[in-house]
C-alpha cells in the first residue's frame, strides 16, 4: 500500500472516529438521561465496544480540557452532566436551592438497599431496628430509590432497588464499586456491618 493511501485510510478513520463521538454526545446531550450501550450501538452500526471506547475518549477529553460538562458510565448506560466544580455557578445561575445532605438514617437505609437489594421494607427495618417507612418514602421521592417488583410471600410487600440517581449521587459507576462490606461471622452483628460500611461510604464518597 502506498504512503496516500495509508494517510487516505488513517484520515477516513479519523473522520469516522469524530463523527462517532460527536453523535454520542449529541444523542446524550438530547437525551438528559442515561441512555443504554445496547440503544446507542444499534442506532449508530457500530460494535457495543466502539461506543464504549469513544465514551472512554470523549469523558477524557471533557476532564482534560476542563470543560463544564462531563461522560459518565452508570452501569449499562452513558450519560452527560455538569463538572462538578461548577455546581455553585449553576445553582446561582438557575437560582436552584441546594439539595439537602442526606441524614444519618437515609445512608443507613441507602447502604442496606445498596448491598442486599431488592429487599423489603420489612427487611430494612429488621437490620436497622427501627421503623424506616419515613425515610423509605423521602429516598423515592429524591428517586435514589425505586420500586421493583413484589415479593412472592404473604401480603406481598413492595421490594426496593437502588436507581442510577443513587450511583450518580456517590460518584460510582456501578455497584461493584461500593466499598466492600465487612465480613460478618456466624452469629455476628449484622447491623454493626452496616455501620461499618456506611463509615466507609462517607469516607469514600465525601459525605453527600
Amino acid at each position: 500500500m502506498s504512503r496516500q493511501c495509508r494517510m487516505r485510510n488513517e484520515y477516513l478513520m479519523e473522520v469516522e472516529t469524530q463523527y462517532l463521538e460527536s453523535a454520542i454526545e449529541a444523542i446524550l446531550f438530547v437525551s438528559g438521561e442515561p441512555v443504554k450501550l445496547a440503544r446507542l450501538s444499534a442506532v449508530l452500526g457500530v460494535e457495543t465496544f466502539d461506543i464504549e471506547a469513544a465514551a472512554v475518549r470523549l469523558r477524557d477529553k471533557y476532564c482534560f480540557e476542563r470543560r463544564g460538562i462531563r461522560l459518565i458510565r452508570l452501569e449499562d448506560t452513558l450519560q452527560l452532566c455538569s463538572s462538578p466544580e461548577f455546581t455553585e455557578c449553576i445553582r446561582r445561575a438557575l437560582e436552584t436551592r441546594k439539595a439537602p445532605q442526606l441524614s444519618q438514617p437515609a445512608l443507613e437505609v441507602l447502604s442496606v438497599i445498596a448491598y442486599f437489594q431488592p429487599v423489603t421494607r420489612a427487611y430494612i427495618e429488621q437490620v436497622r431496628g427501627v421503623d424506616s417507612s419515613y425515610t423509605v418514602g423521602m429516598l423515592l421521592e429524591r428517586k435514589l430509590i425505586e420500586a421493583c417488583g413484589r415479593l412472592p410471600a404473604p401480603g406481598r410487600p413492595m421490594l426496593y432497588r437502588t436507581t442510577h440517581a443513587f450511583l450518580r449521587t456517590f460518584g460510582l459507576e456501578s455497584l461493584r464499586e461500593l466499598p466492600e462490606l465487612p465480613h460478618i461471622e456466624t452469629g455476628g452483628d449484622e447491623k454493626e456491618g452496616i455501620r461499618s460500611a456506611i463509615l466507609e461510604l462517607k469516607k469514600e464518597m465525601n459525605e453527600v
